[in-house]
């Protein structure tokens, strides 16, 4: 197990750069502590393998420092980093027998038979394979692959780290649950540092103690599921995470508040002079989960065109128009709303004003 600490890293994969716009890893400082759980997390093409790389030694990184519990390994290769590697694709040795997949790391290392034994049995167990460990991999469906991947990833006890890539993309949908779970018992069982990229949300939030949200090369912003959830630092953020995502209204600055489609919108008035201070393109930010549908007008409330009340199930998101903007809100099944003229209330707890894309504290 391992405390990864990384060190103005950054990374291109041009041999002529010349800013900000030719790096596909952007000046990252930031230390995963000894057995967390991380996610890292964002669209294709926002650093997360690259950076994934740089941590288990298929990359060198352009710039910067990567230390494991101290230890400078910036220019050491995979090999003498003790990190294991799961791929989206399942990499296994289907000749083999799955008892000697997940004996093969072991093995290689002169490990003493008995000691191999106890930790396939071990691991296979822990993961559902024992009924097949005599069986030859090439044999098995690409979810029982996939767990021997992240079998042999297990069975070394010296292992500093566990990297998955995308491990659930080429999983059945309905297995995926049932790989998720097995991954996060496995970290509460040995409590190993996991790093899992992905850009499914529901697999980063179920997963992770802590989300590594990245765009463009950058980190926008560390934290626990809630604390995404409920205080996005950008308004990147804010749309990523969530289903629907945040609403985002552009508005302007009005007295003790904010103008939202020619209605004033009374906010706390020190946070409303905060924004007004920044001087940024201005935008309010309120997840569908907290705005409130009212039949009349109540202090607070501005008035809407509710255009779709859709029903799914436990849940019903309700569409509506506010001037010429979309606002999504969620509401209880025993909550009832009619399309035509309503009023939306935004409580003022849940009510963030972004600058800029970035959040007004």
């Amino acid at each position: 197990m391992a405390r990864i600490e990384y060190k103005g890293v950054a990374h291109s994969y041009l041999s002529d750069r010349h800013g900000a716009q030719d790096y596909a890893l952007e000046h990252i400082d930031l230390t995963l502590e000894d057995g967390g759980a991380y996610a890292l997390l964002g669209p294709s093409g926002s650093g997360k393998t690259t950076l994934l790389n740089i941590t288990s030694g298929l990359l060198t990184p352009t710039q910067g420092q990567v230390l494991l519990d101290g230890r400078d390994v910036t220019g050491l290769p995979a090999t003498e980093r003790n990190i294991a590697q799961v791929f989206q694709f399942p990499v296994v040795y289907d000749t083999m027998t799955v008892y000697d997949n997940l004996a093969f790391p072991l093995r290689n290392r002169g490990v003493a038979k008995s000691e191999v034994h106890e930790r396939v049995t071990e691991v296979a167990d822990m993961l559902e394979l024992t009924d097949v460990l005599k069986q030859r991999a090439s044999g098995l469906a690409a979810d029982a692959k996939q767990k021997i991947s992240l079998g042999r990833g297990l069975v070394r006890s010296d292992v500093a780290a566990i990297l998955l890539d995308e491990p659930l993309t080429v999983i059945d949908p309905h297995l995926k649950w049932m790989l998720r779970r097995k991954l996060k018992q496995t970290h509460q069982r040995f409590r190993l540092t996991l790093i899992y990229v992905t850009h499914d949300q529901s697999e980063a939030l179920t997963f992770a103690d802590e989300v590594l949200v990245m765009r463009d090369g950058g980190i926008l912003q560390v934290g626990s599921p809630r604390e995404l959830f409920e205080h996005p630092a950008h308004a990147f953020v804010g749309h990523f995470i969530g289903s629907p995502g945040m609403n985002l209204l552009p508005c302007e600055s009005s007295g003790d508040g904010v103008r939202l489609a020619g209605q004033d919108l009374p906010l706390d008035p020190a946070y409303a002079e905060r924004a007004r201070g920044t001087g940024g393109r201005l935008e309010l930010g309120i997840r569908p989960e907290f705005v409130r549908y009212r039949r009349s007008a109540e202090p607070g409330c501005v008035p809407a065109d509710i255009t779709t009340v859709e029903d799914l199930g436990n849940y019903r998101i309700l569409s509506a128009r506010v001037g010429d903007q979309v606002v999504k809100a969620k509401l209880g099944e025993e909550e009832q709303a009619e399309t035509g003229p309503g009023w939306l209330l935004f409580p003022r707890e849940w009510t963030r004003l972004y600058a800029d894309g970035r959040v007004v504290d």
